[in-house]
């Protein structure tokens, strides 16, 4: 990578932590965005053009990104990183077959998502039909306080809202009209008071959702049995398997149909 007179001079450009914030700054531009043009990076990091148009040549050369024509998206390279660090996560991988079931139960949509500062950031999202309407994407971010899942891992982390010691209360949290109109989401920490940083969430169209026992229920037994393959490093067959739920809720008919 070419370093200007003028970097050469202040002495900071060329050390490897300032050319990582740089490539910070050019990834986080994507955010939201498909793709960008070179006007569109500059105006968002605020980066010489020059340098801009070198690093973004360079990171398609690695395959960080992508261009065409006149427009940069992100590349496969950082698809292959992402799902990998998805994948070799240990909340994940104890997660995985607890959330396959509680979608199966339950022909809605689920997500697994974890608190990173005032954010929600998913690491999974399970669907069928619903989940076009659901918008949401792995590594996709919300504003926690919008979400049921923001709302259960803030109030289970030292929330002080009159909410919060509720949800603390029943062991899950409810969202009605938040991330679109129409949805209705059911959350639950996976772990106690103090020391939960992700949750689970069943989420779908009001009018399938039931806010009582009938899906909060199946949604804190998921987050409970998540926590304890967690905590005991071994596989934990899955509650809604063992204790045969699916035929108990609302949206069973629909599902054993699909089935």
């Amino acid at each position: 990578m070419t370093i200007t007179t003028q970097e050469m001079q202040t002495g900071t450009a060329a050390t490897p932590s300032a050319i990582l914030d740089r490539i910070s700054l050019v990834l986080d531009a994507f955010d939201g965005s498909e793709s960008l043009g070179l006007a569109e990076i500059v105006l968002r990091t605020g980066l010489p053009r020059s340098s801009a148009h070198r690093m973004l040549e360079r990171l398609v050369q690695l395959r960080w990104l992508r261009r065409e024509g006149r427009s940069y998206s992100l590349g496969i390279r950082l698809v292959e990183l992402g799902s990998l660090a998805v994948h070799q996560d240990r909340i994940h991988a104890a997660s995985s077959e607890h959330l396959h079931h509680l979608y199966r139960a339950t022909g809605l949509v689920v997500h697994l998502a974890v608190l990173d500062g005032d954010d929600v950031v998913y690491l999974e999202k399970l669907g069928g039909r619903f989940a076009a309407f659901v918008p949401t994407r792995v590594g996709g971010r919300l504003p926690a306080s919008q979400t049921a899942l923001g709302k259960a891992l803030l109030a289970f982390n030292g929330g002080t809202e009159p909410e919060d010691a509720r949800i603390r209360g029943l062991g899950y949290a409810t969202e009605r009209n938040g991330i679109a109109s129409g949805l209705g989401c059911i959350a639950a920490p996976i772990g106690p008071i103090g020391e939960a940083t992700t949750a689970v969430s069943l989420c779908g169209p009001l009018a399938k959702m039931s806010f009582d026992s009938r899906m909060t229920s199946p949604v804190q037994l998921t987050a409970h049995a998540i926590w304890r393959s967690i905590s005991a490093g071994v596989r934990v067959t899955p509650t809604l398997q063992r204790r045969n739920i699916l035929r108990s809720l609302p949206t069973a008919p629909s599902v054993l149909a699909e089935g």
